[in-house]
């Protein structure tokens, strides 16, 4: 099985979109196939090369998250029989509304949030405590909601009332609670594995009879931060099982310019083996199953 660095041909479907890491083809049964790539994405680039596995093993956590919260919110996925050139890799699901609203909640303060923290003393418009600092625990979760960017472009955190008027008041209040009640769920689980989650990014589409339904990707070390509790100590950069790896060569190592125009160099071979080892055990120590 190849790790998929472009959209295949599949008999039967018509692709229909390709974003950073994810394929999207269209049946002729009206429902989509979804597939995940070995892509890695960073500061909203595409990287070069691909994670072994990455694909399977996303779609592998999507499937076990979406079972864990299935009693919360209802999810995206029709089936798993899938054509064999993507079998693992793939799901098909509903077409759905998609809202144009990335629903992140954040439990400990890191990356953007710090950074909007340490500007303003809020995130997205949510003030916060004085004096927190990196990996600083919350009090309570906060629904800290961003754009959808388009590739290439940057996601930016938005405040609440930016979503009451995207997606109106009743839909906004919705979302904030699934997002919410999605994350605090999955962080009781997430810790009695021995794994804090740190934050995590959630997408919702909308039926035609109005019901929200979670879909793309659930609680995989691409859309949200799982560190080791056994190593946690506040104030410091967390060790991490997501793709901070490649974030943290990107900007410590590599000695690409993140403000240039120059894009980022090759991975090295040690950050992807790196990498995949990172995804690997985050999927086997959630799950308790071997990949």
């Amino acid at each position: 099985m190849t790790g998929l660095p472009t959209a295949p041909d599949i008999p039967g479907a018509r692709h229909v979109h390709s974003g950073k890491v994810r394929d999207l083809y269209e049946r002729p049964d009206g429902a989509l196939l979804m597939v995940a790539s070995d892509r890695i994405s960073a500061y909203d680039h595409v990287l070069e090369p691909g994670i072994p596995d990455k694909g399977e093993i996303l779609t592998r956590m999507s499937l076990w998250w979406f079972e864990q919260v299935a009693d919360l919110v209802p999810n995206h996925v029709l089936s798993t029989d899938v054509p064999d050139v993507v079998r693992g890799r793939a799901v098909v699901c509903e077409r759905l509304a998609m809202y144009p609203v990335e629903c992140v909640a954040r439990g400990y303060l890191t990356g953007s949030g710090l950074i909007d923290y340490q500007r303003s003393g809020a995130v997205c418009g949510v003030a916060l405590p004085p004096g927190l600092g990196e990996a600083s625990r919350l009090d309570a979760p906060i629904f800290t909601p961003a754009t959808k960017a388009e590739l290439g472009e940057h996601d930016e955190n938005v405040s609440y009332e930016h979503v009451v008027g995207a997606v109106g008041a009743d839909a906004a209040e919705r979302l904030r609670d699934l997002t919410i009640a999605v994350y605090e769920r999955a962080e009781r689980i997430a810790r009695e594995r021995g794994i804090i989650l740190a934050d995590t990014k959630l997408e919702f589409g909308a039926r035609s009879d109005g019901t929200i339904v979670l879909a793309d990707e659930v609680l995989t070390p691409d859309s949200s931060r799982f560190w080791p509790a056994d190593e946690y100590v506040p104030g410091q950069v967390q060790e991490s099982y997501d793709k901070q790896v490649v974030r943290n060569w990107l900007t410590h190592e590599s000695g690409w310019d993140r403000t240039s125009d120059e894009p980022p160099p090759r991975l090295s071979d040690a950050v992807v083996d790196k990498t995949r080892q990172r995804y690997v055990e985050a999927y086997e120590r959630l799950t308790g199953e071997r990949f």
